[in-house]
Order: C-alpha cells, then structure tokens, then sequence
C-alpha cells in the first residue's frame, strides 16, 4: 500500500522576529556588531513615571523655598541686597554647555545601536565630556561659595546670604544626584545593556537641572 505524504500546511506571513536583522523585530535596538540590546527601544511607564514624580517633588521644594524668600524679604527691615557672585554666569554657560553635549551623546548612542556609529567609544566619551562639564559646575559653586566667605558673608551672617547658601547648596546636591546618573548609564553602555528608559531618566533629570538652575539664578538676581 502506497503511503501518502502530505505537505506542511504553509502559515501567512512570517513569525515576530524572522526576517530582521538582530534587532529583536523593531523592538530593540541593537549593535550590528554585539549580541546584547545596546537601548532598548521602549520605555516602561513605570521609569517614566518615577522620573516625572521625582521632577515634581524637586520642583515643590524649590518653590517652598521661593516662597520663604519671598515671605521673608517682605517681612522685616533688614533685608540688604548682596551682590552675585560673577562665577555663576559663565558657571550657567557651562550647564548648559554639558545638556549640549548630553543631547549629542544620546544621538551617538542611538547611532551606535542601529549600526551607523561603529565605535562605541563615541558616545561614551560624550558623556564623559557631560559629566566634566557638571564636576566644573559644582566646583564653580564652590567658588562662588569662597567668594562670599572672603566678604565676610557665612550662612547665618544674614538672610541674604542664607537664602544663597540653601538655594545654591540644595541645587548642587541635585546636580551631584545627576552626576550618579550619569556614571551609571555610563557604566551600562560600556557593557551594551543600557536600556533607553534608564537614558530617559537621566537626559530628563539633567535637562531639568539647567532649567532648573535657570530659574534660581533668575529669584536670586531679583531678590538678593
């Protein structure tokens, strides 16, 4: 008895990921030349939404300390204008300058990891030009800080100098906090497991500290 052999039945289209290069079928982002995601090419509501919470609760706490500026400059008699510190001018020009470089970075990034930029190399070293620009910021608030001590002005001299002390301190611990970012998103792009929401994360933190910065610089100019 002859024995009948019937062909595999043939499925439409084709199977989530056939056919694509590596790149995990559109949904990450990967290295022509590596095997592990570079960025990953979504990102989860959760790391977007504890950014956004994080972002806020900075926000509410500068505000709260706007506010006590402003309460305390209109309560009493004593209230003697101090002259800015010139270091915090082109100090600003040089956070901003490191959002700049970030923005590049994230570009040599995304470049890496679709294959056009070969070099991973590229983009880290924009980031450690970032994190060299943010170290300088800080060690001109430092500077700007020693400027007021050699004009005889500490935290509790007076008000004045109080509400720059706070601002300008609080600022730069924040920045301190993005510099961590940092270090650790550079630390996961060397070993090609940086996900893009924890790129987010930090890009979002460390724009929001120019900006941020932007605006202190502004209250202190108008109330100090």
């Amino acid at each position: 008895m002859a024995t009948t052999i019937h062909e595999p039945p043939q499925i439409a289209g084709r199977l989530p990921g056939e056919g694509h290069s590596g790149n995990g079928g559109g949904r990450n982002l990967v290295p022509a030349e590596g095997n592990l995601p570079a960025v990953e090419d979504h990102s989860p509501e959760l790391a977007k939404t504890g950014v956004w919470v994080g972002l806020a609760a900075v926000t509410m706490s500068f505000a709260a300390l706007t506010s006590a500026l402003v309460v305390r400059q209109g309560a009493g008699l004593d209230w003697h204008h101090l002259t800015l510190p010139p270091i915090l001018y082109p100090n600003t020009v040089v956070l901003l300058a490191s959002s700049v470089t970030l923005e590049i970075a994230r570009r040599r990034i995304v470049g890496h990891a679709r294959g056009i930029e070969s070099r991973i190399a590229v983009p880290m070293r924009w980031l450690a030009i970032t994190l060299s620009l943010g170290l300088l910021f800080v060690a001109g608030q430092y500077m700007a800080w020693l400027r007021l001590k050699a004009e005889g002005l500490y935290l509790a001299t007076n008000s004045n100098s109080s509400f720059f002390y706070v601002f300008t301190g609080v600022h730069a611990l924040h920045v301190l906090g993005g510099l961590a970012g940092l270090i650790y998103v550079m630390s996961k792009l060397n070993r090609s497991i940086l996900r893009r929401s924890t790129f987010a994360a930090a890009a979002q933190y460390w724009h929001f500290m120019g900006i941020l910065w932007l605006y202190l610089l502004w209250v202190l100019w108008m109330n100090l």
